[in-house]
């Protein structure tokens, strides 16, 4: 048997690679085999100078760390200029976290990150800790399981019993011979399944009713020399339809009293009309509501949610135009809303409407080539087909 064995080095970026090769002949087979073992030392050799400086700094004196510290402060503040947001890595948070433990001047030296954030990171890992700890969900009911047959007596209770609570239905469960305690009831309570078929008879109800309902509400435009446009409009609940919308540097009771009469003439308002408590509808408004006929449903004060239908509306208007444009004066904010609200009315889909414009835009049936038109003077488009 004989024997070859070469070593070759090979330096490449901060890693020496060795390469032991061994050529072994068994009788005559004569086979190879080569072996490469690598070995990486940039991490070995970090460590080792991190110790090295830090055993040499014990005996420099103290003017020539305070010199160090100096020009390594300079070179991080290039660094941070140059990179602003530096990535930290979960090592380096561990770090920072140790370290506040033990240094109470541990904020003088902290440059790359605000001290709040060191703070955050150590709620954090205790937040985290803690939900490691405590991974193991508790069973619902307690430590001892109750049976198949009280979880299908509470689960019925509360399906048919809507407005019962846990002590009326732990006082039922003991009626029936059954010893089992409030909070467990009230454990299993969160989890029966609930009843859909209210909320269907409630939303026909909507559906039926909306009919008969609309909103009115005003919403603030800047123009281009700082001054202040109010919007007032009135949208019907059946299909989204802006019924009016009018533009105005300074609304009166009198001017929104004048825009009612124009947008419901010869006995076409609504049986409900929905409206918050604005200073600017004052007596005369609720009073004229009340002379065509109409129902006030006025929202509670700072409450937009309860006229959704208007608020939805205005958030439309301001994402799909108002936040795209700066309008002149009244007349060129009046013409924007114009086209915005023929697109609204004749192209635009609704999600309430299920994917349906509030005109009811027909479905294109030709079989050509997919046209596209500009609307609202290009922010929009509709496609078609032609035949």
């Amino acid at each position: 048997m004989q024997e070859f064995v070469a070593l070759v080095p090979v330096v490449r970026e901060n890693v020496c690679l060795v390469t032991i090769s061994s050529v072994f002949e068994f009788n005559d087979m004569g086979k190879k085999v080569t072996n490469w073992i690598c070995y990486k030392f940039a991490t070995m050799f970090e460590l080792s100078r991190l110790w090295l400086g830090a055993f040499y700094r014990i005996f420099c004196t103290r003017r020539s760390l305070m010199l160090e510290n100096l020009a390594l402060r300079q070179q991080l503040a290039v660094l941070k200029r140059r990179h602003p947001r530096p990535k930290i890595g979960p090592l380096d948070r561990l770090f920072w976290v140790v370290v506040r433990g033990f240094w109470a001047q541990w904020k003088d030296a902290l440059v790359l990150v605000l001290p709040e954030t060191v703070i955050r990171w150590h709620r954090a890992g205790f937040k985290l800790y803690w939900t490691m700890l405590c991974k193991v969900r508790r069973r619902v009911g307690g430590g001892r399981r109750i049976s198949k047959q009280i979880r299908e007596l509470i689960y019925q209770m509360v399906a048919e019993n809507p407005p019962w609570g846990a002590p009326r239905i732990h006082g039922e469960l003991l009626m029936l011979g059954f010893e089992v305690s409030e909070v467990t009831v009230s454990r299993w309570m969160r989890q029966a399944p609930r009843n859909l078929e209210p909320a269907r008879r409630w939303l026909a109800f909507l559906r039926n009713h909306r009919v008969a309902i609309a909103a009115m509400d005003f919403f603030t435009v800047p123009t281009l020399t700082f001054n202040v446009l109010y919007c007032f409009f009135i949208i019907s609940h059946d299909r989204r339809r802006i019924v009016h919308f009018n533009v105005t540097c300074h609304p009166t009771s009198s001017w929104i009293v004048q825009q009612l009469r124009e947008a419901f003439p010869y006995q076409t308002a609504p049986k409900f009309m929905i409206f918050d408590h604005d200073a600017k509808y004052g007596l005369e408004v609720p009073a004229a509501i009340h002379t065509m006929k109409i129902t006030c449903t006025r929202t509670s004060i700072r409450s937009p949610w309860q006229n959704g239908v208007a608020e939805r509306w205005v958030g439309s208007c301001r994402r799909e135009l108002l936040d795209h444009v700066i309008p002149l004066n009244t007349r060129h904010l009046k013409r924007l809303l114009f086209d915005y609200i023929s697109y609204y009315h004749e192209d635009r889909t609704h999600l309430g409407l299920h994917k349906e414009s509030p005109t009811g835009r027909s479905r294109s049936t030709a079989q050509g080539r997919v046209v596209c038109f500009r609307r609202v003077g290009g922010l929009h488009h509709r496609y078609d087909r032609v035949a």
